[in-house]
């Protein structure tokens, strides 16, 4: 059966023998010391660990946020959904590197920051082609907004189900 123990008592063995004096039986010289010795452990007990430490170091987060900064393109224009675009495509060919223009139309805009996406559906001989691009990703050389949709969803996946003409969306002319 195990003894439970008062918080206000201590046992004797386990306290510090440098607190452990008596007032009565130290001279004038260590009691200074005594005081002294109080004084900081009376200071650690009211102040429970509460220091923080600047040391000059940024923390894995404050890096990667630094190192996003940094990536982020700034020349990109406003593209909404709806939105008719022209991305060009960086493509190696061997050593050769040119940028191949890609149009359609923005049928949805994902996440933000770094990760920004959005999905451009064109008909290309009679198919619909749907590509996924990174808006900030070093593939991506240019963004051109060819014109502006006018459209009241924020996804616009119902597109995939038409044909012809009625996969047009009307031109919006205030923005």
């Amino acid at each position: 059966m195990a003894t439970e123990t008062d918080p206000t008592t201590t046992d004797p063995s386990t306290e510090d023998p440098s607190t452990d004096v008596d007032p009565q039986t130290v001279d004038q010289g260590t009691a200074d010391v005594v005081s002294e010795a109080a004084d900081t452990t009376a200071a650690a007990v009211a102040a429970p660990a509460a220091v923080t430490v600047t040391t000059g170091k940024l923390s894995a987060r404050a890096l990667i946020e630094e190192f996003e900064a940094t990536q982020l393109k700034s020349d990109l224009p406003e593209i909404y959904v709806g939105d008719t675009v022209k991305v060009g495509v960086r493509i190696r060919e061997g050593n050769k590197e040119r940028v191949q223009p890609y149009e359609g139309v923005v049928i949805a805009k994902r996440h933000g920051g770094l990760n920004q996406t959005i999905t451009v559906r064109r008909i290309f001989q009679g198919i619909g082609v749907e590509r996924v691009f990174m808006l900030h990703s070093p593939q991506v050389a240019s963004v051109k907004v060819e014109r502006r949709g006018k459209v009241r969803r924020a996804k616009l996946f119902y597109l995939r189900d038409r044909v012809g003409k009625a996969t047009r969306v009307k031109q919006r002319f205030d923005r």
